[in-house]
C-alpha cells in the first residue's frame, strides 16, 4: 500500500495514498479501533450539508473567496451524493463530541476539492484548510448535534412514519374485513366474553395511530438546530445572522422545515430532543411488540394451538420438521422492537451525560436513534406486506372456540345473578356439557330464555 504525508497540529502522519481523509481521521482510525459500527452515511451526508450551507453563507457575506466557496460546495455535493462513502472509515466509538467525524468530513472535502482542481495531494500545496475554510464559524460541538437532528428527521420522515402508516393501514383493512367475525375474547390468556376479530384489530390500529401522533409531537423539538452555537453555545467566531441563514439553506436542501435552536446552550449541552423522539419510537416499539405477539398467538398451531388466524406461508420453518411453517415476520419485528427498547435505555443514559456545556455521548446518541428509526420503519413495512396483508381468518376454528366457551355465561349475570351463572358454568365444565343444558338442568332458564340472552353477536355491541 502506498502512503502520503498529512499534517495537523500534532505533526506528520502517513495516510493511505488512495484515501481523501487527512491526519485527524488517520489518528482516530488508529486510536479508536473499537468494534465494527461505522458512523452512518446519513450522518456524514448531514454534516456535508452543513459545510455546503456554511460555504454559501460565508461567500454571500464576503467572508470567503468565491473560488474557495465553489470548491467546498462541489466537494460537499459529492459527499452528499454518497460518491465518497469509502473515505469515511471512522467507528461510532470515538470522542463524545464527534470531533473526529466532523474533521473527517472537513478533510475529505479539502482533499477532494484539491483533486477537482486537478492538483496533486502529494506535490501541490493545498489552497483550502479543513479548519479555517470548511469548518469556518463552526465547532464539532454544534456541527455534530445539528447533523444528528437532520439525519434523524430525514430518517423518521422518509422511512419510519411512511412505513408505520403502511402497517396502520394494513391493520385497518383487516379490521374492516373481519368486522362481522364473532370470536371469543381472552383475558389473562383465558376465555373471556365475545368480541369480533375486527374489534380486536381495531385496537391495534388505535395503538399505531397514537404512536404516530406521539412521534409527530416529538419532531418540533428535533427540528431545532444547534448550528451557530460553536463551542459552548455563545456563537463565538460566527458573523451576525449566520446560523439563521445556514438553517434556511439546510431546510432548502432537505425539504424539511428546520429552525434555530431556541437556546443553543441547551442544544449543545443536552440532547433532550433525541431522548424525547427516541422515547416516542420506544412507545411504538412497545405497541408493535404486543401486536406481533397477539398475531403470533392467534396464529399458533395449526392444530395444537389457538389457530384462529392463518398466517402467510413465506418459507419452510424447520430444518428437521417437514411442512412446519413459523410466524417468522412476528419474530423479526419482535426482535426489532426489543432492540429499539434497548437502544432507548442507552439513549436515556447518554442524554443524561451532558457535562456542564457539552454532552459527550453524541456518536452513541446518533447511532441509536438512526438505527431505531431505520429498523423500525423497515420492519413495519415487512410486517405489513409479508404478514398482515396475507392474514386469513380460520372461521371453522373461531366458531368452535366460540361455541364451546364457558364465558358466554356472562350474559346471564343480569338474568340469574353472578353466583347462579357461575354455578351453570361450573356444572357445564364438570359434566362436559353445554351451558344451555346446564342452565336447563338447574331450572334457572328455559331453552327459549337461554337462546334469547346468550347471543354472542349481541354481546360484542358491534354495530356492523
Amino acid at each position: 500500500m502506498k502512503f502520503r504525508k498529512e499534517f495537523d497540529s500534532l505533526g506528520k502522519i502517513l495516510v493511505p495514498a488512495d484515501k481523501y481523509w487527512g491526519a485527524s481521521t488517520q489518528r482516530s482510525n488508529k486510536y479508536f479501533d473499537i468494534g465494527d459500527f461505522l458512523v452512518r452515511p446519513i450522518v456524514i451526508k448531514s454534516i456535508a450539508m452543513i459545510k455546503k450551507a456554511a460555504a454559501i453563507v460565508h461567500q454571500k457575506n464576503g467572508d470567503i473567496d468565491k473560488k474557495i466557496s465553489r470548491s467546498i460546495i462541489k466537494a460537499a455535493n459529492e459527499v452528499i451524493s454518497g460518491k465518497l462513502n469509502d473515505h469515511f472509515p471512522l467507528k461510532v466509538w470515538q470522542t463524545g463530541s464527534g470531533t473526529q467525524t466532523n474533521m473527517n468530513v472537513n478533510e475529505v472535502i479539502v482533499n477532494r476539492a484539491h483533486l477537482i482542481e486537478k492538483k496533486s495531494l502529494v506535490k501541490d500545496k493545498k489552497t483550502l484548510s479543513p479548519n479555517d475554510d470548511v469548518n469556518k464559524s463552526q465547532s464539532s460541538n454544534d456541527t455534530f448535534p445539528t447533523a444528528i437532528n437532520i439525519a434523524a428527521l430525514i430518517m423518521i420522515k422518509n422511512n419510519t412514519l411512511p412505513n408505520l402508516k403502511k402497517l396502520r393501514n394494513s391493520l385497518e383493512n383487516k379490521s374492516k374485513q373481519f368486522k362481522n367475525i364473532v370470536k371469543i375474547g381472552r383475558t389473562h390468556m383465558m376465555d373471556a366474553t365475545p368480541i369480533t376479530l375486527g374489534q380486536e384489530f381495531s385496537g391495534y390500529v388505535s395503538q399505531i395511530d397514537h404512536g404516530i401522533e406521539t412521534i409527530n409531537n416529538s419532531l418540533k423539538h428535533l427540528a431545532e438546530l444547534a448550528i451557530g452555537g460553536t463551542a459552548v453555545g455563545t456563537g463565538l467566531n460566527t458573523p451576525k445572522g449566520y446560523s439563521k441563514k445556514v438553517v434556511s439553506y439546510i431546510s432548502k436542501f432537505t425539504g424539511i422545515k428546520f429552525k434555530e435552536a431556541q437556546n443553543k446552550f441547551e442544544a449543545i449541552a443536552s440532547h433532550d430532543c433525541i431522548v424525547e423522539s427516541h422515547g416516542a419510537l420506544k412507545t411504538v416499539a412497545s405497541s408493535i411488540f404486543k401486536i406481533s405477539n397477539d398475531i403470533r398467538f392467534l396464529g399458533s398451531g395449526p392444530r395444537s394451538g389457538i389457530g384462529e388466524l392463518i398466517l402467510p406461508s413465506n418459507e419452510p420453518g424447520s430444518s428437521i420438521m417437514p411442512g412446519k411453517v413459523n410466524p417468522t415476520q412476528c419474530e423479526a419485528i419482535s426482535m426489532v422492537c426489543t432492540q429499539v427498547m434497548g437502544n432507548d435505555v442507552s439513549t436515556t443514559i447518554a442524554g443524561a451525560n451532558g457535562h456542564l456545556e457539552l454532552n459527550v455521548f453524541k456518536p452513541l446518541i446518533a447511532n441509536n436513534i438512526l438505527q431505531s428509526s431505520r429498523i423500525l420503519g423497515d420492519a413495519c413495512l415487512s410486517f405489513a406486506e409479508k404478514c398482515i396483508d396475507g392474514i386469513k381468518p380460520n372461521k371453522k376454528r373461531i366458531k368452535t372456540f366460540l361455541k364451546d366457551s364457558l364465558m358466554l355465561v356472562t350474559a346471564l349475570n343480569s338474568k340469574v345473578g353472578y353466583h347462579k351463572a357461575a354455578e351453570i358454568a361450573n356444572k357445564a365444565y364438570d359434566e362436559e356439557t353445554t351451558l344451555k343444558k346446564a342452565a336447563i338442568d338447574l331450572n334457572y332458564l328455559t331453552a327459549k330464555e337461554f337462546d334469547e340472552i346468550v347471543n354472542p353477536k349481541k354481546m360484542t355491541n358491534n354495530e356492523g
